[in-house]
């Protein structure tokens, strides 16, 4: 059941008590008072002034837990739209709508010759999520490419682009999860890909690839090397990586080092960043199971929904994660989902709590 809003030309259905499941890679079960779809600016604004307790904007889907059912205003982003300026002889410029597929963006860039992106391949969710967690991968990170970011700020209704540098990005972070958090919405990100091209495959198995590889072979390895770590989630419901690769100071890592020499870990300025998933795996939890949730059993670093998980198994089993972590190398792992209660964000340690 739902009503309609609408305004000029523009007509939307809001739908109500709309269950959330499909539009979530974990795919659990959870509802939300009200939900909408918007494919235009227009209809985005017009969906901003649907009264609710509270909003939520969704993308696709693919880093969120729904930990209980939403009592407020699910807006689904569905902007598409790609737009390329190439005038500039040393770089392609493309300005991408919010709710393009980011991993389909990818494959479009290749098949018209603009090589840059392909060690993101396969990465989940749309274009309008990548900018909030500045999303990463095989040395490469959206940042480096990332020209500008269009948001429409959610009081005045006006657009602002804010540049890279205003964008406050960081290891799986930006303003947008900061300043601007429930203040604007992301509608395009402008992407600056450098020409002559330049490969980056001094990061795990891309090393192998040897210094003639091409952008395509690149993005062939990337997706394989993805496809046999990570679980489909149309088979399989989970959000990648659960937990972010917690980064330590060097007096901490020095005591864990030293009982651990085969550690994995990386230099991140005056601090070390440790593998999260080889934590877990050392804990001896790969195919640990509470209710339907599941660490995956070829990567620890995964939550999966076997078939009949709730979000309380999820939770359950990530608290378990993360304490049995912090028993073994007194590290706190902190996850990189996004926990979604009754009423907004939360965390792990109020769903716990609660």
């Amino acid at each position: 059941m739902g009503s309609c809003v609408t305004s000029a030309n523009y007509f939307m259905q809001i739908l109500k008590n709309h269950n959330l499941k499909p539009y979530t890679s974990f795919g659990v079960d959870a509802y939300a008072a009200q939900f909408v779809t918007v494919t235009t600016l227009a209809e985005l604004k017009l969906a901003l002034a649907i009264p609710a307790p509270q909003r939520l904007i969704l993308g696709g889907g693919s880093n969120l837990l729904f930990c209980d059912d939403f009592n407020g205003l699910v807006i689904r982003i569905c902007l598409t739209g790609i737009t390329v300026n190439e005038s500039i002889d040393d770089v392609v410029s493309l300005h991408v709508a919010a709710g393009e597929n980011w991993h389909e963006f990818v494959q479009w860039t290749l098949a018209q010759g603009y090589a840059g992106l392909e060690n993101l391949a396969l990465i989940p969710g749309v274009v309008g999520a990548a900018p909030v967690q500045n999303i990463g991968a095989y040395g490469v990170e959206l940042k480096n490419f990332c020209d500008y970011v269009d948001v429409l700020d959610i009081e005045s209704l006006t657009v602002r682009r804010y540049t890279s540098a205003e964008c406050q990005f960081d290891y799986r972070d930006s303003i947008f999860k900061g300043e601007l958090k429930d203040k604007a919405v992301i509608t395009a990100v402008g992407i600056r890909l450098p020409k002559p091209w330049v490969a980056k495959i001094n990061y795990g198995p891309l090393a192998n690839l040897g210094s003639d590889a091409s952008a395509l072979t690149i993005f062939k390895q990337v997706c394989l090397t993805r496809q046999q770590k990570l679980p489909d989630p149309n088979k399989l419901g989970n959000a990648g990586s659960f937990f972010k690769n917690p980064i330590i100071n060097k007096a901490q890592f020095d005591v864990i080092f030293e009982n651990n020499p085969t550690m994995p870990h990386y230099s991140a300025g005056d601090k070390i960043k440790l593998a999260a998933g080889w934590l877990i795996d050392q804990c001896d939890l790969k195919g640990y199971q509470r209710g339907g949730a599941q660490v995956h059993t070829e990567q620890a670093l995964v939550i999966v929904n076997t078939g009949t998980a709730t979000a309380h198994d999820i939770v359950m089993l990530a608290q378990h994660i993360q304490a049995t972590v912090a028993a073994r190398f007194a590290v706190e792992l902190q996850h990189e989902v996004r926990f979604i209660g009754r009423d907004g964000e939360t965390n792990l340690a109020e769903v716990c709590n609660g």
